[in-house]
């Protein structure tokens, strides 16, 4: 398929590269069909990736797996919450986290408390909010300079 994005220009995007999250995300509930944009060269590194909608081509969010900024997370998820991304067996689990970038960058951050957490079984996702008292705002400046240069 062919999608026209803000970011990216026309892309195309096979079908079953799709992530469904059947709720929309947090604000934006209308929002229920993207994928990931990312480069391919440094897919095995992690970093920033982008998660664009494909209901709007207006709509994309930098997004960046926990572990590269916080290698401790592991939030505490309501079972029932889960139950809407179908049975996931050991290892099909992939979370996300939203980063937040302001004028001021050396205050970038991640939402360590509403992650993406997606089936990549079937690839059903949804943005749920964590049990634990995780920040909204994670900042992670210090932290991504520190892997720059290989600390």
């Amino acid at each position: 398929m062919k999608a026209d994005t803000r970011l990216f220009g026309e892309i195309d995007i096979q079908d079953d590269k799709i992530i469904k999250l059947k709720e929309g995300i947090i604000g934006f509930p209308d929002l229920q069909n993207f994928t990931l944009i990312y480069d391919e060269e440094k897919k095995e590194k992690g970093g920033v990736k982008w998660l664009q909608s494909m209901d709007d081509p207006e709509f994309a969010m930098p997004v960046i797996n926990p572990l590269d900024v916080k290698p401790d997370y592991r939030p505490t998820v309501n079972e029932e919450e889960l139950k809407i991304l179908g049975d996931m067996p050991e290892g099909s689990t992939f979370i996300l986290v939203t980063i937040t970038v302001p004028k001021e960058i050396e205050k970038m951050s991640v939402n360590l408390k509403a992650p993406f957490i997606i089936n990549m079984e079937n690839l059903h996702g949804a943005q749920i909010i964590v049990e634990d008292d995780f920040p909204v705002k994670y900042m992670i400046y210090d932290i991504l300079n520190k892997k720059k240069a290989g600390e």
